[in-house]
């Protein structure tokens, strides 16, 4: 049995002016006045050393690695030493590099070139995939310009983080599976260096039947484990196992970043002063919660766009650690919203309701609150709103015509 489609968006229809202004403002925004938006520098400070920022983990493991030295990469004292060596200054605290070995392949890319040209491209060569994604996601050309006026954009080129790559990932996966499942399958492979956003998935594709995708997935993931084995050598995994416990305790027990910069509902419970017993209970349910939900969603008479959009967004509610940096994945239901909407219509407070997500977003620098998971509910209960669940529940009864042979 054949798995839905995305439906087509008509060519001719009109973009809400509010829609098409407000996305101008934001993009020239994102992509012209950045640093003055900061008010400070982007890779070099007025004094000419190096912003300590997320990048300069990626570079020093891939310094290590190029050196000879891949199981050093997770040290946060050998890790350290050469991020000062290379930023020319020292800094409170750590950025600890915490990817599983497969990742060590891209930082050691971007070692090989210099610092500077190293951040800046990083930042160039990963948006131009989100790009495409989200062109597909929204089904238009206009997609590209809803992609370059997200707000975390701003916040993911600045510290050089990888929201671009885990979004591209992520929203192309949902793109592909339902006309190219082995390919939407190893592109979900290849986001398992960031496996806390591929928890969701299984249940899901084994709840839809999507076989195809669920084994390229697992080939893919499990090769590039092995590659990274061959090339980087036991010690490399023994390093990730050993050290990881460490950063949980420090990031999820500690606090070592503040609690406001965790865009989940464990992230929340802990800014408000609640025990770390209390804000894993608040996250054990709404996990549960999320995952049946959408498993009774993926196997009803939805829409694919729903499911979809539905899927992205609970990536970003399972899990607790959440900076706001891959809150990037909230552009693809943002832009499957936009798709359904250009082709029938926007509710009256759809918009508006849009608007309130950009604001959450752009102007958490100000609050140093959770916003980005106040703009994930928001988009969540959107999603629900076009579901018909509160008015059509018969919309969630099992679809037998959905699941892929």
């Amino acid at each position: 049995m054949a798995a839905q489609q995305l439906a087509p968006v008509p060519d001719d229809t009109a973009i809400p002016k509010a829609l098409l202004n407000v996305c101008f403002v934001l993009a020239v925004i994102n992509i012209v006045l950045f640093p003055a938006f900061y008010g400070r520098g982007w890779i070099y400070d007025e004094a000419g050393l190096g912003m300590p920022t997320d990048f300069v983990n990626v570079w020093s493991a891939g310094r290590l690695a190029l050196e000879g030295h891949p199981a050093w990469a997770w040290d946060w004292e050998i890790q350290k030493r050469v991020q000062v060596a290379v930023l020319g200054q020292s800094y409170p605290g750590n950025f600890a590099w915490h990817y599983p070995p497969p990742f060590l392949f891209v930082a050691e890319m971007l070692a090989r070139l210099p610092y500077a040209v190293a951040y800046a491209g990083w930042a160039a060569l990963s948006f131009v995939p989100y790009l495409v994604m989200m062109r597909a996601v929204v089904g238009r050309p206009f997609g590209l310009l809803l992609a370059a006026a997200f707000p975390v954009v701003l916040t993911n080129t600045l510290i050089g983080q990888n929201g671009f790559l885990t979004a591209s990932l992520i929203g192309a996966t949902l793109v592909l599976l339902p006309t190219r499942p082995v390919l939407a399958g190893i592109c979900l492979g290849l986001l398992s260096y960031k496996p806390q956003y591929g928890l969701l998935f299984p249940l899901v594709l084994i709840a839809a039947w999507q076989w195809r995708v669920f084994v390229s997935a697992a080939i893919t993931a499990v090769a590039l484990a092995a590659v990274s084995w061959l090339a980087y050598g036991t010690e490399s995994w023994q390093a990730f196992f050993h050290w990881m416990p460490m950063f949980s305790q420090a990031f999820l027990t500690e606090g070592r970043a503040p609690w406001g910069k965790m865009q989940s509902i464990f992230g929340l419970v802990r800014y408000f002063g609640g025990s770390e017993p209390l804000g894993w209970m608040f996250q054990g349910v709404m996990t549960s919660a999320v995952a049946v939900t959408l498993v009774v969603m993926w196997r009803s008479r939805l829409r694919y766009e729903w499911k979809a959009a539905a899927l992205a967004t609970g990536t970003l509610l399972v899990t607790p650690y959440l900076f706001l940096y891959d809150v990037m994945v909230l552009a693809i239901p943002v832009g499957f919203l936009v798709r359904v909407g250009l082709a029938e219509g926007f509710a009256r407070y759809e918009l508006p309701a849009l608007g309130l997500v950009a604001f959450l977003l752009m102007f958490f620098p100000l609050f140093a609150a959770p916003t980005g998971f106040g703009a994930t509910l928001v988009v969540a209960a959107l999603i629900a709103r076009r579901c018909g669940v509160w008015q059509n529940k018969a919309a969630l009864l099992p679809d037998t015509s959905l699941v892929q042979s």
